[in-house]
């Protein structure tokens, strides 16, 4: 099999092989993949609609029991949140599914994606439809179509015959959006016993991928200070909105300081009536950082800061949150995986190619554990996030037969999964 990633696209399954015959049905399979996938995404599942999560994820349990594995429902621990007004709560999540099929079989591929979207279901952006090849639809990219494109490459290939040396574990997930808290743990045990991943987050539109993507962390710094009347007792009062204000413009002067790392203050809740010194306020923030060294430096300076806000008389800091998505940096492990998925993509026709991002997904909590892998695997789209998301028709049996290639290249050994975790 080794020659024939060098040869013509159609080299690894001659007419009449059972991958040829295999990758034929896919060509079949594109239009009940587009079918389900505007079926899924009628289904509204922002990630916290708890109701029609647990309804999405019915759905996609019918879907997956086809597979020949054990099918598992897993209730996810719910998620601190700090309030407006200081107070720490936790919110529920939805469940996450796993599918383990011969989890004794020698290597052992991970398989992820996530249910959940952006939209609520107040959102105005409901309803898929399709235009000619354009696929409209809230999560039709991101990811339902991908999810379809897994399922259908998983059905491929369960479907050639023989023995196989290739288990997995597909985990579907509910609250990736929002930055996979509750299912972190169950992407950690995967990652460390899976020798590869495979991750269904949308390619670009004309098929670029992601490569290696930096570390994220949402944070909450939650400051307490003294109310009182600002007309009777000013000078008694220690307002939360003061250090507040400091300690922002204070995280914002760390960007520029340490290579591709940034800090984003996306909101500041708290204040109080006007005649009032205010004593509560958030400062709410985001993180990207490129690598470990510069996710430790970063958080040494946040930490830095909230302890600088305490020191102010009559004020409490406190830093809630951190790293939800460790960093994904280019491995050599990494580069040896996307030149397999670079060669599969020419055994198709498609001359794939690969950039780092700044966006993070399921992709870094699997490499933070060990495993590597591909985590833009699902169709062609674009505009995620957005009423205007989409995905490409003619790239669900693309998509599919890439993934199958791949799985049929760590059955045969071709493509050394094993060898990624040595």
């Amino acid at each position: 099999m080794a020659e024939l990633l060098e040869g013509p696209p159609n080299a690894l399954a001659p007419p009449g092989s059972a991958l040829s015959v295999a990758m034929e049905a896919l060509d079949n399979a594109a239009a009940p993949m587009i079918a389900r996938t505007l079926a899924w995404s009628a289904i509204n599942s922002g990630s916290r609609e708890l109701k029609n999560l647990s309804r999405m994820r019915d759905v996609f349990a019918d879907a997956f029991s086809t597979l020949p594995g054990k099918l598992e429902i897993i209730e996810l621990a719910p998620a601190e949140i700090v309030q407006p007004g200081g107070d720490v709560t936790f919110a529920a999540h939805g469940d996450s599914l796993r599918v383990s099929v011969r989890p004794e079989a020698p290597i052992q591929i991970a398989l992820t994606g996530h249910y959940d979207t952006v939209f609520p279901a107040a959102h105005a952006f409901q309803s898929p439809k399709r235009d000619g090849n354009i696929l409209h639809g809230p999560g039709c990219a991101d990811m339902k179509g991908g999810l379809s494109v897994m399922l259908a490459a998983l059905q491929a290939f369960e479907a050639i015959p023989g023995e196989k040396r290739v288990g997995y574990t597909v985990l579907i997930n509910p609250d990736e959006e929002i930055g996979s808290q509750g299912s972190a743990p169950l992407l950690a045990e995967l990652g460390a016993r899976a020798h590869v991943g495979m991750t269904y987050e949308p390619a670009l539109p004309d098929g670029a991928m992601v490569s290696a993507r930096k570390g994220s962390g949402n944070f909450s710094l939650s400051i307490k200070g003294r109310a009182a009347h600002v007309g009777r007792a000013f000078h008694e009062g220690r307002s939360a909105i003061e250090a507040a204000a400091e300690a922002a413009l204070a995280l914002l002067a760390l960007n520029g300081q340490h290579a591709e790392t940034t800090l984003n203050v996306g909101a500041i809740d708290g204040g109080s009536p006007v005649n009032q010194v205010p004593d509560r306020a958030i400062v709410r923030f985001n993180v990207r950082a490129p690598d470990a060294e510069a996710r430790q430096w970063i958080e040494e300076k946040i930490a830095a800061i909230a302890e600088k806000a305490s020191a102010r008389p009559g004020i409490e800091a406190h830093i809630h949150g951190g790293f939800t998505r460790p960093p994904k940096p280019l491995s050599p492990q990494l580069q040896r995986l996307i030149e397999w998925t670079q060669a599969a993509g020419r055994l198709i026709g498609a001359d794939l190619s690969f950039a780092p991002t700044g966006g993070v997904c399921e992709g870094n909590n699997l490499a933070a554990a060990g495993c590597w892998n591909i985590d833009t695997l699902g169709v062609r789209g674009g505009d995620i996030h957005t009423d205007r998301e989409f995905a490409l028709a003619d790239s669900f049996a693309e998509r599919a037969k890439l993934s199958l290639i791949l799985l049929a290249g760590f059955e045969s050994g071709v493509f050394d999964a094993r060898g990624l975790r040595s």
